[in-house]
């Protein structure tokens, strides 16, 4: 008879199985479903992704039943059968595993993106209907998982401990580092539910083990509470109007021992996370020495930024001509800021300023990339070009609008006079942090370039003319981090055909794959600008390289960054975004910064590094800062 989990975890590290939902999305059954419905109608679906992951190593086994509230359910008319799919779910979890496993009911968060609409009332009792059917199911213990809200996660423990004295882990999903979604920190949420009957805390959901690891390392804690993290396999793409996921399971397996060596008691994986990944994990922790554990680990003290200041000279530019136009002419430089996540624009409208002080040609900006709330680049685009007479270059994300809100935004840009955009499919919202919004994608990149450029014929999208023709510069996103650069090349030449002036490409970090996009794009009529982002650490390489998608580091890259951080891994991430300038020099005139972290001290440095090398300084108008 296995020890109860409590007391397993005093002594044990157990591996905790994978994701259902993506799990049961790559083997072919269709989003938009209830899956926890499978429970009652495919149950041997169910009964087989469970032994899958048992068979991986997972000795902590979810039941089906993450959605299974009635207010989840009710979006499928299925709000009277809370009881029979909780049942359910345990049993086909209990039924499809050895009974060395612990079977824990998964409870997941009801008012995730929909806050303002659920009463607490409501929460409670649909919170106690689902603990009474899975404590009617004989769980050993509950999981309580992507919360963001601190006080709805502690309604569900308050009503667990009331009626029983089972195990509870409870998870919570961060967006930011140490930080839940109401402001609570996470030593804090830790804490209050710890008071409140949580015997196990940790992470789920939401992200890739980076931000998991950066999160734990800033957090202290009592070494004898124990830790559970359950990361996503990175960010998802969508492909071919499919969704995938980077992070391979050699990845987790290195995530893994750093989770151990963090205290961590519990570790699976969430959305993305496969068999294979939790194999991994599983075979990892078999190495781990209890020797090498990591605790209390200390809030990382502020790096004091030493980059150099940017000089204040006055630039002169010429704003008449089109970046298209400029870039025929001479090595043209596009810098990328990313909007503030917050109300304080302060440090977004000084790294513009001083991008504008070394010669930037413009400033770009997404459009809420990675599916994350962001201001506005329209208000953002006309207060750079305003207050400091900075070109900018804004993206538009299929995502966010449907066809009216795209015309509408596409009109406003063009009475403010911002005529250079950049058209982008977005990245799925349910990936964000609003979980709850909706994808629109009403059109796609291709669609979108085609509309916009109706736009400058003085039609509209629906074919009514406009009384004036706008002006807009339209690019197009080209990713060449791909195994066959051939097809992806064929995908671009569809949306030149579209209409698109010009290509912005994903960040490339090997100078024979820049030389490989030029042969594979010289027939091309269209200026294509190429991506450089400097690295900023060693973990932000393996970030990029293992968890975003369209981003690919060589080895060598990977292994100059390796534990490099702070100023030493600013300064080695510059060097090497140097030496990929040398060679995109030679076969691109256009160059694509892409600023990390804010530290628009890096990409003012390498934009003066094009100029240096482009023989383009002129001690009036464009000084090297000392």
């Amino acid at each position: 008879m296995k020890p109860e989990l409590r007391e397993y975890l005093k002594t044990n590290i157990i591996t905790g199985d994978g994701a259902m939902g993506t799990y049961l999305y790559h083997l072919g059954f269709p989003v938009g479903i209830s899956y926890e419905e499978f429970n009652i109608i495919k149950p041997d679906v169910i009964a087989d992704v469970h032994r899958k992951y048992y068979e991986a190593g997972a000795r902590l086994i979810e039941t089906n039943t993450f959605t299974a509230t009635r207010e989840k359910l009710s979006k499928y008319g299925l709000e009277n059968e809370v009881r029979s799919i909780n049942l359910a779910g345990v049993n086909i979890a209990r039924s499809a595993v050895g009974e060395d496993a612990y079977v824990v009911g998964a409870i997941g968060s009801i008012r995730a993106g929909r806050r303002n609409n659920i009463t607490t009332d409501q929460l409670k009792r649909d919170f106690e209907e689902q603990i009474e059917a899975l404590l009617e199911g004989e769980v050993d213990g509950f999981i309580l998982e992507t919360f963001f809200d601190l006080d709805e996660a502690i309604i569900p423990i308050q009503i667990i401990r009331s009626k029983s004295d089972l195990p509870i882990i409870c998870q919570f999903a961060v967006e930011d580092v140490g930080r839940t979604s109401d402001g609570f920190s996470i030593s804090e949420a830790f804490q209050q539910v710890r008071e409140h009957g949580a015997d196990i805390v940790g992470l789920n959901c939401r992200s890739g083990p980076n931000l998991m690891i950066r999160t734990l390392e800033n957090i202290s804690r009592a070494e004898e509470v124990p830790l559970s993290v359950f990361p996503n396999a990175g960010i998802p793409d969508y492909v071919d109007g499919e969704y995938t996921y980077m992070a391979s399971p050699e990845y987790f397996a290195q995530s893994a021992l750093h989770f151990a060596k963090l205290g961590a008691k519990i570790i699976g994986g969430c959305c993305g996370t496969t068999p294979e990944h939790i194999s991994a994990i599983s075979e990892a922790l078999k190495e781990f020495d209890p020797q090498d554990l990591q605790y209390s680990a200390k809030p990382a003290k502020s790096s004091v930024d030493t980059q150099k200041t940017i000089e204040t000279n006055e630039i002169f530019e010429d704003k008449k001509p089109s970046i298209v136009e400029i870039v025929k002419q001479r090595h043209t430089v596009i810098v990328e800021l990313d909007p503030p996540r917050d109300l304080d624009i302060s440090k977004f409208m000084k790294g513009s300023e001083a991008l504008k002080q070394v010669g930037a040609d413009a400033v770009t900006m997404a459009d809420n990339s990675l599916a994350v709330t962001r201001m506005s680049n329209l208000a953002l685009g006309q207060l750079i070009k305003e207050k400091h007479d900075v070109r900018p270059l804004v993206h538009i994300a299929c995502r966010d609008r449907n066809l009216i809100g795209s015309q509408t935004h596409m009109m406003g840009l063009h009475a403010l006079g911002i005529d250079h955009v950049l058209a982008v499919t977005g990245d799925p919202a349910r990936f964000g942090d609003l979980p709850g919004s909706s994808s629109v994608y009403d059109t796609t990149s291709f669609e979108m370039i085609r509309m916009i450029k109706q736009l400058n014929e003085g039609i509209s999208f629906s074919g009514k003319p406009l009384k004036q023709k706008a002006n807009f510069v339209v690019g197009a996103a080209f990713n060449p981090n791909v195994k066959y650069l051939d097809k992806a090349v064929k995908r671009l030449e569809r949306k030149i055909e579209a209409g698109a002036d010009y290509i912005m490409t994903q960040p490339v970090y090997d100078a024979g794959l820049i030389k490989a996009v030029f042969e594979s794009t010289k027939h091309l009529n269209i200026p294509i600008f190429i991506g450089i982002m400097p690295l900023a650490s060693g973990r932000n390489a393996e970030y990029l390289h293992n968890e975003v998608p369209g981003i690919q580091l060589s080895d060598e890259v990977r292994k100059r960054m390796s534990g490099l951080s702070g100023e030493e891994g600013r300064r080695e991430g510059v060097e090497i975004a140097k030496e990929l300038l040398n060679t995109a020099i030679e076969y691109f005139k256009g160059i694509y910064l892409i600023t990390p972290f804010m530290s628009y001290q890096m990409t003012a440095e390498l934009t003066e590094y094009v100029w240096m090398k482009t023989n383009r300084l002129d001690s009036h108008l464009y000084p090297i800062s000392k």
